[in-house]
Order: structure tokens, then C-alpha cells, then sequence
């Protein structure tokens, strides 16, 4: 009996300990971006295993390189404990923590917690370094790979828009400025306007990738005096040193001045870049909300889909104001940057280690969740041609007065005269629109006035939209056709491109 109500016991809490491992997850906050919005490569790229597996790297490659430059001191059986411990295991991180307690130090932690599972590299590791080498060279690699990312990300979604521009380059619809209707474009010249600010951001995010370089083995002021000491002088082999490292870690070459750590203004350039796709997003997801509102286009809304839970008719545009949101906080980052570069004192200081441990993962895990969602948006927008051209005819009658007076002036009639003509007739049939809520009856109000008997005849054929236009299909044409700059920005990414299906949003 006594053992049956162990094995109760034993069951209860083994029951109670699957209960607490599996709510977990709902009783400590989490970043909404990880949880919800972006992908798992983007997510793992931040992840503590990535980064001190990184500085692991680090480690292995600065100690090789150590060992090619003569330094005997590392032997081959610390290098091959060095190799087979790579990866950092839920152990490894235990006994870092347990370290870091005791030595307030995150970097020291883990030199002990490697150690521990490289015995024999254990007086070795982290030779002539300071922290830097690992926390600013990590970094470095974490933003590149980031930024690669990003830029297929970027990409696709061009190549969305690009093809829908060219799908509906010919399809009048009304502009805006002001927010007051304008002179007719398509809906292809809109989404083409909206490619070229992308591709804006994609050139400026390629020029970021293509600058980044590396911090290097530098000393803890920038002086490489460590390595000096290493090398008995010799500036060649330190020289050499960065040069292997640079070949393993990746890189082109190191940056040619540091201090304890790579220049901040690094971390700014990259967040304006970056920043830049926000303030892009949120136009194109401005526009596509109001575009919703006037019953014009749509994102894409699936068939179970609740727009809002009173209103049951609803059809809100969810994801393009996620977007939205989600841009607004990206579009921030670009001042958290510059105050922490402009606050940095002579060669460093460390009140510049916490705001980047969060703004250096958020700013590029919101771009993704942004990209990610302007991906399943442009892949899925729904055009409604028909409410489009009946949009359009309400408001071309007034479209069509510049042209009735280029033709009046033809005929021999003053400029003036005919434009005062329009104006009074215009704001009458606007009257009648407003105060009215009857049909546009601008058309039957010129076509009735004496004044305007010289062109009555050519009125009707005026009012075809496709007239006004101007070189709409053109211009798209131009840009995101066959040959066009688009294609042609887009070549190294079109293997990511076909091989990458639209991006799914699980809320």
C-alpha cells in the first residue's frame, strides 16, 4: 500500500512538473516580436546560444591564428577541445551563470564555463584579448548576417510590388495630394512609387552590409599593445593576426581605428539604413489603409477571419496597421543610437552595453516583422477595378476642365475668361454633391452653358479615364519591366526569391 502511494506521489509531481514547464511560457513577459512576429532564423540569430557560440568562435579563431604566428603556448590538444566544444550547451550556460554571480563579469563567466569543458585550452583562451574582442566582434557578425536577412527579405517584397505594378499599370484611379483628389495616375504608377522608395532603402541597406567590417584583435584600447607584448614587438604578425582572423570571422578587413570598441557611429549608420524601411512601410501601409477605407484595394483577408468582435461586417486592415505600429517603434531607434554614440567618453564607456543589448535585436527583429508582413500584404492584395472606375467617374468631370480650357484657348477663347467659366460651374456642381448627396452634374452644367458651345461636341469623348493618365504605363514600364532598374537590383536575389514562398502570419 505504502508503495502504491509513492507511485501516487511520485505521479503527482512529476504531473505538477509538466504543468509548470508548460505554462512557462505565460507566466514571464516575452518580447512580442520573438512570440508573435518574426521568423526563427531571425529570432535564433539573437539568441544567447548563437551569440556565445559566436564568441566561441571568436576564441577558437584567435587562438589558430595565435598558433600560426608561433605562439607555442597553445597546443594542437587545446585547439581540438576548443573544436569540439563549439556548441554551448544548457550546462555551459548553468555554470556561466553560476560564474557571473560571483564575478559580475558576463565575458569572464564564459572564458570559465569554456574552459571547463576545454581543460586543456583553459589558460589559453582569451589570450591577449579584452572583452571587446568577443562582445564588439560578435556584434559585428550577428549584424552582418542580420542585414543579409534583411535584404532578401527586402527584396521579395520588391519583387511583389513590382509585379502587381506591372499588372495594373494601366488601370486609372484617382491621385491625391493633399488627400483631395488630383490628376488621374494608375494603380500600377502608385504601387511603382511605392517600389522606388523600397529600393531606396535596399541600396542604403546594401551600402550599410557593404561597409561593415570588423573590429578585429585591437588591445583594450585600440593600441594592439597586448599583442605586442604577445608577438616581442613585431607589428607585422599583428597585422597578420587581424588578417587571418578576418578570413575566418568573413571579413574584408578590419576597421583601421579602434578603441576598446569599434566606433558607435557603426551602430547609427546601420540604424538609419535600417530605420529608413520603416518610415517606407508605414507610407505604403498608409496608403493601402486608405485605399481600404474608400473600398479601392484590400490586404489580403482570409475567409474565417474576424475584422472586429462587435461589428461583424468589419474588414479591417489588421496587418497593414501592424505594420504600421511595428514601423513607428523602428523609425525610433535611429536616436537611441546616435545619443549612445554621442555619449561615449574617450576610448569607451559601458552605459553604451545595455540599450544595445535591446536595441540591437529589436531594431532588427522589427524590420523582419515588418518586411514579413509588407510580404504577405503586396503577395495578396485584392483590386477592385469596378469600384476604382466608378470612384474615378465621380470625380472626372473636374478632371476633365483643364483640357476643356487648353481647347477653349485653341478656339480662340481667353484663358482667364474660361478658367472663372469652370470655376463657377465646378463649385456649383460640388454644392450639389455635398449639400445634395446627388450625382456629380458638372458635365450636363457645361455642356448647357453658351460659353462653352464651341467644344460641347468634343466633351463626351473627354471623358475617357485612360486619358488622363499622362505616361503612367511608361514610367512603369520603364522601371519594373523586362531590363528595368528593378530587375536588374534584383538579380543577386532571385534565387532567394524563387525559392521562398509567401510569408505566413500566425496571428
Amino acid at each position: 500500500m505504502a508503495d502504491k502511494d509513492q507511485q501516487i506521489q511520485d505521479l503527482q509531481q512529476e504531473l505538477e512538473r509538466i504543468k509548470a514547464q508548460g505554462s512557462a511560457q505565460y507566466d514571464a513577459y516575452q518580447t512580442v516580436l520573438t512570440r508573435r512576429y518574426c521568423s526563427a532564423a531571425m529570432s535564433n540569430l539573437f539568441s544567447q546560444r548563437s551569440r556565445i557560440g559566436i564568441w566561441r568562435k571568436l576564441w577558437l579563431a584567435l587562438a589558430e591564428s595565435e598558433r600560426a604566428l608561433g605562439i607555442d603556448a597553445i597546443t594542437l590538444e587545446a585547439l581540438e577541445e576548443m573544436r569540439a566544444n563549439l556548441y554551448v550547451t544548457d550546462n555551459d550556460f548553468e555554470i556561466a551563470r553560476v560564474e557571473e554571480k560571483k564575478r559580475r563579469h558576463d565575458v569572464m563567466a564564459h572564458v570559465h564555463a569554456y574552459g571547463t569543458v576545454a581543460p586543456s585550452a583553459a589558460g589559453i583562451i582569451h589570450y591577449g584579448a579584452t572583452s571587446c574582442f568577443v562582445t564588439d566582434n560578435a556584434e559585428l557578425v550577428i549584424m552582418r548576417d542580420a542585414l543579409d536577412l534583411t535584404l532578401n527579405r527586402l527584396a521579395k517584397v520588391i519583387w511583389n510590388l513590382s509585379n502587381f505594378a506591372m499588372k495594373w499599370k494601366d488601370e486609372p484611379t484617382l491621385a491625391y495630394t493633399h488627400l483631395q483628389p488630383a490628376q488621374l495616375i494608375t494603380v500600377g504608377k502608385r504601387a511603382a512609387q511605392w517600389v522606388q522608395d523600397l529600393m531606396f532603402d535596399l541600396k542604403a541597406i546594401e551600402q550599410a552590409r557593404s561597409d561593415l567590417r570588423f573590429r578585429g584583435a585591437q588591445g583594450t584600447t585600440g593600441t594592439q599593445a597586448s599583442f605586442m607584448e604577445i608577438f616581442q614587438g613585431d607589428a607585422l604578425k599583428c597585422d597578420q593576426l587581424n588578417a587571418l582572423l578576418c578570413t575566418k570571422l568573413g571579413f574584408p578587413s578590419c576597421y583601421d581605428i579602434s578603441t576598446q570598441t569599434y566606433t558607435r557611429k557603426v551602430d547609427l549608420l546601420i540604424a538609419n539604413a535600417v530605420a529608413g524601411l520603416g518610415a517606407t512601410a508605414q507610407r505604403i501601409c498608409g496608403d493601402i489603409r486608405h485605399l481600404a477605407n474608400w473600398k479601392e484595394i484590400e490586404e489580403p483577408f482570409e475567409q474565417n477571419q474576424i475584422g472586429s468582435s462587435a461589428m461583424a461586417y468589419k474588414r479591417n486592415p489588421m496587418r497593414s496597421e501592424r505594420v504600421y505600429s511595428l514601423a513607428r517603434e523602428l523609425m525610433s531607434k535611429p536616436a537611441n543610437f546616435a545619443n549612445t554614440l554621442s555619449d561615449q567618453w574617450a576610448e569607451r564607456s559601458l552605459d553604451d552595453s545595455a540599450i544595445r543589448r535591446m536595441d540591437i535585436p529589436d531594431m532588427f527583429l522589427l524590420s523582419e516583422a515588418i518586411l514579413l508582413g509588407l510580404d504577405n500584404i503586396t503577395d495578396g492584395l485584392v483590386v477592385y477595378p469596378k469600384r476604382i472606375q466608378f470612384r474615378v467617374q465621380e470625380e472626372l468631370p473636374f478632371m476633365i476642365t483643364e483640357t476643356i480650357i487648353m481647347r477653349l484657348v485653341a478656339k480662340g477663347a481667353s484663358r482667364q475668361e474660361a478658367h472663372e467659366e469652370i470655376r463657377v460651374l465646378s463649385h456649383q456642381a460640388g454644392a450639389v454633391v455635398k449639400n445634395e448627396g446627388k450625382p456629380n452634374d458638372l458635365v450636363s452644367r457645361i455642356k448647357s452653358n453658351e460659353f462653352f458651345k464651341p467644344i460641347v461636341s468634343e466633351i463626351d469623348e473627354m471623358l475617357d479615364p485612360k486619358l488622363y493618365i499622362g505616361r503612367s504605363v511608361d514610367i512603369v514600364e520603364k522601371y519594373c519591366g523586362p531590363g528595368g532598374p528593378v530587375e536588374m537590383k534584383l538579380v543577386p536575389y532571385i534565387k532567394y526569391i524563387n525559392e521562398t514562398g509567401t510569408a505566413e502570419l500566425s496571428v
